[in-house]
Parts: structure tokens; sequence; C-alpha cells
């Protein structure tokens, strides 16, 4: 890479839809002051990590905070063979000549959209680095494969997601990492609020299936600490009551969304399905 840096500015040009003002806002319920700490982050173009377990919501409080500040969502769901040329770009054969291609992460830098790394920690190392200069007073993307850099729109904002029970020694954010994002805490709703969602996404169930579903996931959630490796999310909730508004049984769809994806072991299902049956039968 040349010595003599060359710099590109952000371009105007969109990736995705831009939220206008009669699009349907994504239903969200706060649960604290997320809403006020995101909007604040945005204002001073400070990098944001949500974190909490899977299913808690925190994707649709980002697509409800992109509508609200009526900005580009570009998602990126983040795994082991993910590159740092899947996020920046890279060049491709066409015809007999070479043409480079954006990544989604220099589009979003580029077109000032949110970039959300949907749990980041599942990356490779090489693409969480080169996201530092993204974190902090530069904002800016280098592209080191064209010898630039680019500054990053004014209304460009990373965003990241990340599951704490997910960490091991091997596979986990490093601290440097870490410490460049505000950071924004989610767990499961309360039951009240969890039971307004679940009729609020499944309309027409009724308050009385909302609340035994919601009563059986916040049972089901004290396993935990007894083998179970992921607990029962609110999105598992919400797939058991729209089984349940098909016409499937209540024990059978809580038992096909709450037991079956979650273990194979034959004590915890057993248990479970105990826990079902207490709510239901």
């Amino acid at each position: 890479m040349n010595n003599a840096v060359n710099r590109e500015r952000g371009v105007e040009h969109d990736i995705v839809h831009r939220p206008e003002a009669d699009d349907v806002e994504p239903y969200y319920e706060p649960q604290g002051n997320e809403i006020a700490v995101f909007e604040a982050a945005a204002r001073r173009k400070l990098p944001v990590m949500l974190k909490g377990p899977t299913g808690c919501g925190k994707t649709r409080f980002l697509e409800h905070m992109a509508w609200r500040l009526k900005r580009a969502l570009v998602t990126v769901s983040c795994h082991e063979d993910l590159t740092s040329s899947d996020l920046v770009g890279r060049f491709l054969l066409e015809g007999a000549s070479t043409v480079w291609q954006d990544g989604p992460l220099t589009r979003a830098v580029k077109a000032g959209a949110i970039c959300y790394l949907d749990e980041i920690v599942e990356a490779r190392t090489d693409s969480t680095v080169v996201i530092h200069p993204l974190t902090d007073h530069r904002r800016q993307l280098s592209l080191e494969k064209k010898g630039v850099e680019i500054d990053a729109h004014e209304d460009f904002l990373l965003v990241i997601s990340y599951n704490p029970g997910y960490q091991t020694v091997l596979k986990d954010l490093k601290p440097s990492t870490k410490q460049r994002f505000v950071g924004i805490n989610f767990d499961f709703p309360t039951p009240e609020v969890e039971k307004k969602i679940l009729m609020n996404e499944v309309p027409g169930l009724s308050a009385e299936i909302a609340a035994k579903l919601v009563a059986t996931g916040g049972k089901a959630r004290g396993l935990k600490d007894h083998g179970l490796d992921e607990v029962t999310s609110t999105r598992a909730l919400v797939y058991a009551a729209n089984l349940i508004s098909a016409g499937l049984e209540p024990v059978e769809a809580c038992r096909a969304a709450m037991v079956n994806p979650m273990t194979d072991d034959i004590e915890l299902s057993a248990a479970l399905s105990e826990i079902i049956s207490a709510h239901f039968d």
C-alpha cells in the first residue's frame, strides 16, 4: 500500500430504503431509557453496543430506532467465516477486467446509514479490527486493497449486538473493542410488557393465552442454570402464539416452539414439557 494514502469522501448514494414519514413504525415496547441513550449516542455519532440474550428484542429495537431517526439500516449477520473483505469490499472479475465492489459496511459509511453487525462475537478477529477506526474520533474506513481511506458520512452510525451468554475463552470481544462502544443492556421484558408484545405481534390472541404463554416462558427460563444452554426467548413465545392462532393446540404449539428447538436432552425436554402442561393442561 502506498504511503501516500488517497482519501475518499462519502458520496450520496442510497443503498436500502430510507424510512419516510408515512412508513409504518416498527413496533417496540421500551424497557427503560434505551431510546434516550441511543438518540444521544446518535447525536454525538458514537458507536453503540446492544447487549443481551438472543430473542429479547435487540434487532426490533434497532429497526424502531432507524425509523425514528429516518436512517437506512444495513444489517450484517456475523459468522465465523465472515472476513474483512466481506465487510469492506473486494475486486471482482468482470469480463477481461477487474472492478471493485463495495461491501455492506463501506456502502453504509458512504450513504450515512446505520450499519448493524449482528452477533459480532461470531465474526473473525480481522473483521472486528477493521471497524476500530470507525469507532473513535477518526470515523474512517480504510480500504487497503484500493489504497484509500473513506471519511464516514455525518449520519453514519455503527451498531453491534453482543450476547454475553455466548462468550468463551476463545470467542469473545476483546476489552479494547468493547470499550469503544456505548453499551445498552437488554433483558427479557417484564411479564406485563411481554404479554402486551404477544398480543400486538399476534392479533386476535386472547389475553388469557398470552398470560399463560408469558408465565410458561418465565418458568422455563429458570432451567438456564440446570443444563439448558439457551433460555426461552420472547421470540419463541411469539412463535408459539402464532401456532396457537393458526389452530394448533396450545401444548403442542409450545412444544414445537419452546422445547424441540431448544434441547435434545430427554430430561430437559421432559422438564420443559412439564412446565407447559402445568399451565395449559
